[in-house]
């Protein structure tokens, strides 16, 4: 059993991007831009975003982070957007979510350029990705292949189960292990919370994606010998023992499973870090194709 180390991988890909980064400013081309609207003060949106701004000084980009208070409108976050699609120095935009409730998550990610959609929803993002044509593919399942493709998993003809059908991860993850070309050409399986038979299928699974948000949901028994674990999952457990008063577990049962795979991922440490990367990855490729 070997752990699919985020952590390790996240900064060989931060590495990379640096080396880039510094070739491009000796060359006398822009370097990347990312924006990033963080609205109210959610404390874990307060924390995902810290990391992406601490993550672009890491590989030398420039990072504008601009703060809206909760009560914002959407007119002026609409407005504000098209500000920072016209603003050329702008290479990627992202909107922390979740969103207010006043505020529709559909018209805000619409409204990205999508040639500035370094978050990868945008329905042109998508549509190119179920095409097969150059995209931004979603931060989290990005990182998730960058992670199969470090540590050289094997996928063509395997059966991928992913367990969730989400538009931040289930979806797209399961569209991009079937791609033809690595990682990919696998025989994707998608469940979710009407799927019957769902032990029965997990156990056939050579790669399994935990992406449904349920602590511990994957036990052993949904295992087979030798398979590929990759757990997406964060939620805060409540722990008395625990300075912080919870405990961060994933999707998997990670003591029960971890002596019957090959690999599985961390949680924390596994694939959070890789969205950041992945995040990272979009935002160079966005302001490359200026070049």
């Amino acid at each position: 059993m070997k752990l699919l180390d985020g952590r390790v991988v996240s900064q060989a890909v931060k590495d990379r991007l640096k080396t880039q980064t510094e070739e491009r400013l000796i060359q006398g081309k822009k370097v990347p831009h990312l924006a990033a609207i963080l609205i109210g003060n959610n404390g874990a949106s307060e924390t995902y975003v810290a990391s992406k701004v601490k993550s672009c000084a890491e590989v030398g980009f420039k990072s504008t982070l601009i703060r809206l208070d909760g009560s914002v409108t959407e007119q002026d976050l609409l407005f504000k957007l098209g500000e920072l699609n016209e603003d050329f120095d702008i290479d990627g935009i992202l909107v922390q979510l979740p969103l207010p409730k006043h505020i529709s998550e559909e018209k805000v990610i619409e409204a990205i350029c999508a040639s500035k959609d370094v978050d990868g929803f945008h329905p042109e993002s998508v549509g190119r990705m179920v095409q097969g044509l150059p995209a931004f593919y979603p931060a989290t399942p990005y990182g998730i292949l960058l992670l199969l493709e470090h540590y050289g998993i094997e996928t063509k003809g395997k059966h991928a189960v992913v367990i969730g059908r989400s538009n931040i991860v289930g979806r797209p993850i399961s569209i991009m292990l079937s791609k033809n070309e690595y990682p990919g050409n696998c025989t994707v399986t998608v469940c979710h919370s009407h799927t019957t038979g769902l032990k029965e299928i997990c156990l056939q699974g050579d790669i399994i994606i935990a992406a449904l948000g349920r602590p511990e949901f994957l036990k052993a028994d949904m295992v087979k010998e030798g398979a590929v674990i990759v757990d997406v999952g964060i939620t805060r457990v409540p722990d008395a023992t625990k300075k912080s008063g919870f405990t961060i577990k994933g999707d998997v049962d990670f003591d029960a499973v971890f002596p019957k795979c090959s690999y599985i991922t961390p949680v924390p440490g596994g694939v959070g870090p890789m969205t950041i990367a992945a995040l990272m990855m979009n935002t160079f490729k966005a302001c490359k194709a200026k070049d």
